[in-house]
């Protein structure tokens, strides 16, 4: 009979600790509405001090010129391509991550989809200002705007990687924004509902944009998510390869080469993966939220960067294969250099 008998493959709980709705809205809602822990400060100060340290970076490379980072004739970018590529790349993943979940169904997204979307309108807003940096003179970054003004034929240079930059990060800026916009509407009609204070319900109202819960309400909001999800996916693929573009159209050696734009998408994905494994980390112990960011969550996350670092560790393998077969000398040696 034991042969006979089928035994399902039930997948493990999303929310450990068998908790109620009421629960679970009381320990999520529990870190807005209550004091912040001693972990809590611990963490708001130490992010304090490395804004600090990069606010007094910004201030000297503004004050005596981009020659602080390293920058001279022969080296165009340096210190401040590596920081714009690595935010732009942990932005790019987050929202890819939230919207392939969500069109595929995943049921543990809950668990990570808000920390990844968040995460990618803070790495976008940092990525956005290394290009401005860059230029030296900050007062006239908006020389790379297409804008109408009265300089007559003088316009924007569209060959410019500055300029596909500006077009790449305020459009993915823009629907990542309203994505997780999107997603947080519940959550706050749900805080607005439970607020005693009278500025902070009128506060999370205006964020409600006058939520209610309704049927009609929460059809409307699952087909914008998936509209919006079924947008950011391929933007998210065409704006990083608009992104590997900045290194792929030059002419120094080791950076002109066609496998940039694949191999910048597996990156970004992969270190996407891992900085959203960092903060959930962080969370799940300074929140306590252990029951709702699960270890199985965490394991999920591995097997995706396992894969994406695997493909990243070919990307790697095949450039330096490419330049001993294609024996470039300036090529090889600024590869085997390296």
């Amino acid at each position: 009979m034991s042969l006979l008998r089928y035994e399902s493959q039930v997948r493990p709980a999303l929310v450990d600790g068998d908790k109620s709705y009421h629960q679970v809205t009381e320990d999520i809602v529990r870190p807005i509405e209550a004091s912040p822990s001693k972990l809590w400060w611990v963490g708001f100060i130490i992010s304090v001090i490395f804004l600090l340290i990069g606010v007094y970076s910004i201030y000297r490379e503004v004050t005596y010129g981009v020659g602080q980072w390293n920058l001279n004739k022969t080296i165009g970018w340096g210190w401040d391509i590596t920081n714009f590529v690595w935010w732009v790349g942990i932005g790019h993943a987050g929202t890819l991550i939230s919207a392939i979940l969500l069109l595929f169904r995943q049921g543990w997204r809950t668990g990570v989809n808000r920390a990844a979307e968040a995460m990618t309108i803070f790495a976008v807003m940092c990525a956005g200002q290394f290009p401005i940096w860059h230029m030296g003179r900050v007062w006239m970054a908006f020389f790379v705007l297409p804008y109408p003004n009265t300089r007559g034929p003088l316009w924007v240079n569209f060959n410019s990687p500055l300029l596909w930059d500006v077009f790449a990060i305020s459009t993915y800026f823009t629907v990542s924004l309203l994505f997780w916009y999107c997603g947080l509407l519940p959550d706050f009609a749900t805080v607005r509902d439970r607020a005693k204070l009278k500025w902070r319900k009128y506060m999370y109202g205006l964020l409600a944009f006058g939520w209610t819960g309704s049927t009609k309400h929460w059809q409307r909001h699952e087909s914008l998510s998936l509209v919006l999800a079924g947008l950011s996916t391929p933007l998210v693929l065409s704006v990083h390869t608009i992104v590997s573009f900045d290194f792929a159209t030059s002419v120094v050696p080791g950076w002109h080469t066609t496998i940039f734009p694949p191999y910048f998408v597996a990156g970004a994905i992969f270190s996407g993966f891992a900085m959203v494994q960092t903060l959930l980390l962080i969370t799940r112990k300074v929140l306590a939220l252990e029951d709702y960011i699960t270890i199985e969550h965490i394991e999920v996350m591995n097997k995706v960067i396992v894969l994406t670092g695997s493909i990243v560790g070919i990307a790697y393998l095949t450039e330096l294969f490419i330049s001993w077969y294609g024996q470039n000398k300036y090529e090889g040696w600024a590869f085997f250099q390296n």
